[in-house]
């Protein structure tokens, strides 16, 4: 995989529990989506983030709110 640590990505993480909709300039812009074909429910994040640094915020900010991180993906370079 050819990722440089400081470009651009899409991401897909995903938490167990629930973030509100409008939480979504509090992730660095992500998208955030529901999957409730699971119990308990999982919140889904998906956008692009400008680097691994930003990614870190998202992940430090979910961790601050005690929601279980279930997975992170990087999809795609931009």
């Amino acid at each position: 995989m050819d990722h440089a640590f400081d470009t651009k990505g899409d991401y897909q993480i995903r938490v167990k529990g629930y973030l509100p909709e409008d939480w979504t300039e509090r992730m660095g812009g992500m998208a955030i989506r529901y999957d409730r074909e699971v119990e308990p429910s999982e919140t889904i994040l998906f956008g692009q983030l400008r680097d691994q640094a930003a990614l870190m915020g998202v992940l430090n900010a979910l961790y601050g709110l005690h929601l279980p991180i279930l997975s992170v993906k990087y999809l795609a370079k931009q």
